[in-house]
């Protein structure tokens, strides 16, 4: 089996592969920062709980877009299990051309992931901690790429930065204008970032000149693809597919 491992802003998750399918995944948070020490102790007790042991994986790839932590969990990956981790990033060989010098691992994994399993013109909207979308040409040619606050980001900043407004829970209000702070907030945290998404899809399926397969992934990606019609896919894995597609050429 494959273990694969995506170092993540906010979280770092893993998921179990066999071949090209997915069997399991799980997260764990990426704040605070940790040691090597503190992953080797962590890691080397977290598989049982999957129902795995850490004899069961012969490959593990990384892909991190938190250099920090980059090491210190190549580290203690390779004292659990005794062999090193292949880390990839923007470098590593695959089905996407992108000419960026600074495009992150995730993004890069988005495309390639899209790249493999749809046809045509994508757009990957990625809701993490920021909000990310990358456009991909039909033969694997990356397009381009937008980046604004991540939604959750946006929220801690909203109640972090004033007196009254409260945590929230995401979810759709039943109204666009509402009469309590709760339900405003949510009008204002979910419509808002919808029209936005949506927007931001038009706009780019305008200047590519085409109707792009849109998929979704990431936290939040959930909750605001089943309130529109313009996203066509949604899937949480999404990401991690694409490091293994990665993975997979690099092994050729």
């Amino acid at each position: 089996m494959l273990l694969v491992v995506n170092i993540g802003n906010s979280n770092i998750r893993f998921g179990v592969f066999q071949s090209k399918e997915i069997l399991d995944s799980w997260t764990i948070n990426t704040r605070p920062y940790r040691t090597e020490d503190e992953f080797f102790a962590k890691f080397n007790s977290m598989y049982e709980p999957f129902g795995y042991h850490k004899n069961d994986f012969e490959e593990i790839v990384m892909a991190s877009v938190v250099p920090p932590l980059t090491h210190p969990i190549e580290q203690a990956l390779t004292r659990i299990h005794g062999f090193s981790p292949t880390v990839i990033d923007r470098n590593s060989p695959s089905s996407v051309q992108h000419r960026s010098k600074q495009i992150g691992t995730d993004l890069y994994a988005n495309a390639v992931a899209a790249q493999e399993l749809y046809e045509g013109h994508k757009i990957v909207i990625d809701f993490g901690t920021a909000l990310t979308f990358i456009g991909i040409g039909p033969n694997g040619e990356s397009l381009g790429v937008s980046i604004g606050p991540g939604i959750q980001t946006a929220l801690n900043s909203l109640v972090g930065a004033t007196a009254q407004l409260p945590e929230i829970e995401m979810k759709a209000p039943e109204k666009v204008l509402g009469f309590n702070t709760e339900a405003c907030m949510q009008s204002g945290m979910i419509y808002g970032y919808l029209s936005l998404i949506e927007g931001m899809i038009d706009r780019i399926n305008q200047e590519i000149g085409a109707e792009s397969v849109v998929i979704a992934t990431g936290g939040l990606s959930g909750i605001y693809a089943p309130l529109t019609s313009k996203i066509n896919h949604q899937d949480q894995m999404h990401t991690l597919k694409g490091i293994v597609e990665i993975y997979r050429f690099t092994q050729k």
